[in-house]
C-alpha cells in the first residue's frame, strides 16, 4: 500500500500536460519507456533491499557497496528530489481544488498531512490504504466513461505534435516521477517483518498495478487531446468535465486530493527517515536523529521535510518541481545500479539477465536525465 499510494498520486493526475507538450502523439511511448526504466530500477533496488534490509534505501546501499561518498550523494539527491515530489503533490491538490489559489491550498495540505504523519507510520499506512482504494476506483470510472464518450466524437485533425525522439525521452523523464513510489518501501526496511521476502514482492506487486493503470490513463489523455480537448495542469479534471459532466469532475477532484494526500504521507515519511538515517550515521546534522518517545517517529526530520516542500511550493511551480524531482530521482537510481553492479560481481549472482539489469538501468537513467536537459 505504501508503494501503490505513493505512485498513484502526482503522476496520474499531474504529469500529463507537460509530458503531452513534449511527446505529443508519442505520449504512450513515453509512458512505456518510463515504465521500462522504472522496472529496471525496481529490480536493482529490490535486490539491494533484500540483501541490506535497513532504513535509508540507496543511501545505505551506496555506503555499503560503493563507499561513504556515494551513500551521502544518494542521500542528498533523494532528499532534494523527494522534497520536490512532495511539493508537486501538494500543488496537485491546489490545482485541482482551487486553481486560483493553488499555493495556499498546497501549503495547508502539507501542514495537515505532516500532522497526520507524526502520529506514526502504521496509522499513515492504514489511511493510505483507504485513499488508494477509492482513487483507483474513481480513475477506472473516469477512464471507462471518458473513453466511451471520446470514441463517439467525430474525427478531427489531430492537434498533437509529432515530437522528436529527444523530446519523447524528456517526457519519459517527467512521467518517470510517477513510477518512483516504490522507493518509499525500501526506506522503511527496518520496520517490515521478513524484509528479504516482503520488500521485493511489495515492489513488484505495486509496480505491476501502477503500470497497467498509467497506460490506460495515457491512452485516454492522448485520445482526448487528439479529439480537441484542451489539456491543462488539472488534466483529468478537464477531460472529465468536457466529455462527461461536472459530477465526474467532482469525483476526479476528490480522487486527486486523496491520491496526492497519500503521496504526501509517504514522501514525508520517506524523506524524514532518510534524513534520520543520515543524521544517525553522522552524514547530516545530529539534531535530525531525534525520535519521539511514544510514536518512535523521527519528528524533527519529518518537520524538516515538510518545510522543504513548502519552500519549493512558494518559490517554484508544478513543472519545475517535476523537473527537479526527475533529475534527482534518476540520479539516485543511477547510484543504486552502481551498487547493484558491485553485488553482481560477487560469487553467487544468478543469471545473465539479472547481472545485466543494473547496466541497462544505469544507461536508461543517464539517457532520461540528458534528454530532460537537452529536450
Amino acid at each position: 500500500m505504501v508503494g501503490v499510494s505513493a505512485m498513484v498520486g502526482t503522476g496520474v493526475f499531474a504529469v500529463w500536460q507537460p509530458a503531452l507538450e513534449r511527446a505529443g502523439s508519442w505520449l504512450i511511448a513515453a509512458v512505456i519507456i518510463a515504465g521500462v526504466v522504472a522496472a529496471l530500477n525496481a529490480t536493482s533496488t529490490a535486490r539491494l533491499a533484500a540483501r541490506h534490509p535497513q532504513a535509508g534505501g540507496v543511501y545505505a546501499y551506496g555506503r555499503i557497496e560503493i563507499g561513504r561518498p556515494a551513500g551521502v550523494l544518494a542521500g542528498v539527491v533523494f532528499l532534494v528530489g523527494k522534497t520536490a515530489s512532495a511539493s508537486a503533490a501538494a500543488l496537485t491538490i491546489g490545482l485541482y481544488v482551487w486553481p486560483e489559489n493553488a499555493t495556499t491550498v498546497a501549503l495547508a495540505a502539507i501542514a495537515a498531512l505532516l500532522a497526520l504523519n507524526l502520529r506514526g507510520v502504521t496509522r499513515s499506512i492504514r489511511v493510505a490504504a483507504v485513499m488508494v482504494t477509492i482513487v483507483i476506483a474513481i480513475v477506472v470510472l473516469f477512464v471507462g466513461l471518458s473513453s466511451s464518450r471520446i470514441v463517439r466524437l467525430p474525427a478531427v485533425d489531430s492537434p498533437l505534435v509529432e515530437a522528436q525522439p529527444l523530446s519523447v525521452l524528456a517526457a519519459s523523464a517527467l512521467v518517470f516521477v510517477a513510477f518512483a513510489g516504490y522507493a518509499r518501501i525500501t526506506v522503511l526496511g527496518e520496520e517490515v517483518r521478513n524484509p528479504a521476502r516482503v520488500i521485493p514482492r511489495a515492489v513488484a506487486g505495486s509496480f505491476a498495478i501502477v503500470v497497467v493503470l498509467y497506460v490506460i490513463v495515457a491512452l485516454t489523455v492522448t485520445a482526448a487531446a487528439g479529439a480537441g480537448v484542451a489539456i491543462g495542469p488539472a488534466a483529468l479534471s478537464d477531460i472529465a468535465e468536457s466529455e462527461v459532466g461536472s459530477w465526474l469532475r467532482t469525483a476526479v477532484i476528490i480522487a486527486a486530493v486523496l491520491a496526492a494526500g497519500a503521496v504526501l504521507l509517504s514522501l514525508i515519511a520517506g524523506v524524514g527517515r532518510t534524513l534520520f538515517a543520515m543524521a544517525d550515521s553522522g552524514d547530516a546534522p545530529h539534531v535530525f536523529a531525534a525520535v519521539g518517545q511514544r510514536s518512535k517517529v523521527p519528528y524533527r526530520a519529518e518537520i524538516a521535510a515538510a518545510l522543504g516542500a513548502a519552500i519549493v511550493v512558494i518559490f517554484g511551480g508544478l513543472v519545475l518541481a517535476l523537473g527537479i524531482s526527475a533529475v534527482m530521482i534518476l540520479t539516485y537510481y543511477a547510484i543504486a545500479h552502481l551498487a547493484a553492479i558491485r553485488v553482481g560481481r560477487r560469487p553467487g549472482a544468478r543469471g545473465a539477465l539479472l547481472a545485466a539489469t543494473p547496466y541497462l538501468g544505469l544507461a536508461g537513467c543517464l539517457a532520461l536525465v540528458g534528454a530532460l536537459f537537452l529536450g
